[in-house]
């Protein structure tokens, strides 16, 4: 599976646009890891691998300001910390 066949048949998780085709890896990741359930994050690890995922995870929540609520930036840090 490709990551823009995996991002069609989850279109529910990006519910703020309609251009599905140019979603950046960036917008990916936050979208799943905010909104998707585990099975979604398992099937996105497997398409971009957990080291890439959490390189991207790692520079988002470095922001000043992110998309991400603190109970999953806190769950995300520990999961990538353990596994990545």
């Amino acid at each position: 599976m490709t990551l823009r066949d995996f991002v069609k048949k989850r279109r529910y998780l990006f519910w703020s646009t309609e251009n599905f085709e140019h979603l950046s890896q960036e917008a990916i990741v936050e979208g799943v890891l905010n909104y998707g359930d585990f099975d979604d994050v398992k099937k996105l690890i497997a398409i971009l691998g957990i080291k890439k995922i959490s390189r991207i995870f790692g520079k988002q929540i470095k922001r000043k300001r992110n998309n991400y609520r603190p109970e999953i930036i806190n769950y995300f840090s520990l999961y990538f910390k353990k596994y990545a």
